[in-house]
């Protein structure tokens, strides 16, 4: 089952394809108002939107591309104007694949389906491909380089992200600053030991939370260690 979301001021339309839709075992919303529906967007997940170009208040390009500043959901844009130029203006707006009014509701489903399934493999694959490290709360997803502590990604420079990432991998191992600094820095660097400190420092100021423990343990005279 997929959730669709419908932008259609078409009242026919939008209710023949909702009752489609709906056939086929996916839930649904129907918008007939431009600015209605872009808040719907926005404020719910959908699996896919089928928009309308022509809408009340906001039409469909502007809806599009609002959509595209913060999300990735799949667009269909279903329309009654066939031009080349308004079917490139469609995708380069953030549209997924545009269909031309008046349609047979079979090759809408179709083109529906086909763009879930390419979504879906998408997915899987990048999941598949994605390597994580876990500490507490803070996970690594080591393929995109991102570092996240619960829902909110924490910005670190790319020695930070190194460090943190080597003593992540290294849980309950007690790793000494010219180990860190050979590690991170590299074997041939000149920079002192106490530049792992400085960046010790930096990190916990990014991921530590006032009033708990640090997640990097320093162990006075060697180095540092994040113990499970």
């Amino acid at each position: 089952m997929s959730k669709i979301l419908i932008i259609e001021d078409e009242k026919n339309l939008a209710r023949f394809v909702e009752l489609e839709l709906k056939h086929e075992g996916d839930e649904t919303a129907v918008y007939m108002n431009g600015r209605k529906g872009l808040d719907a967007a926005l404020n719910e997940d959908w699996d896919a939107i089928l928009l309308d170009l022509m809408l009340p208040d906001l039409n469909g390009l502007e809806i599009c591309r609002r959509v595209r500043q913060v999300k990735n959901t799949p667009i269909i844009m279903m329309t009654a104007r066939d031009s080349v130029i308004d079917r490139v203006s469609g995708l380069d707006h953030g549209a997924d694949d545009y269909i031309v009014k008046p349609f047979a509701i079979e090759e809408l489903l179709a083109r529906l389906r086909a763009l879930l399934r390419r979504v879906k493999s998408m997915d899987e694959g990048n999941k598949a491909k994605q390597t994580t490290i876990k500490y507490r709360d803070l996970v690594i997803e080591k393929e995109n380089r991102i570092v996240r502590r619960g829902d909110d990604i924490i910005e670190l420079t790319k020695r930070e992200y190194e460090l943190l990432l080597t003593l992540m991998e290294n849980i309950n191992v007690v790793l000494a600053r010219d180990v860190l600094l050979s590690k991170v820095w590299g074997y041939n660097s000149d920079v002192e030991t106490n530049v792992v400190d400085v960046y010790v420092r930096y990190i916990r100021n990014k991921i530590d939370r006032p009033g708990e423990q640090s997640y990097i343990q320093t162990v006075r005279g060697t180095g540092y260690v994040m113990r499970s």
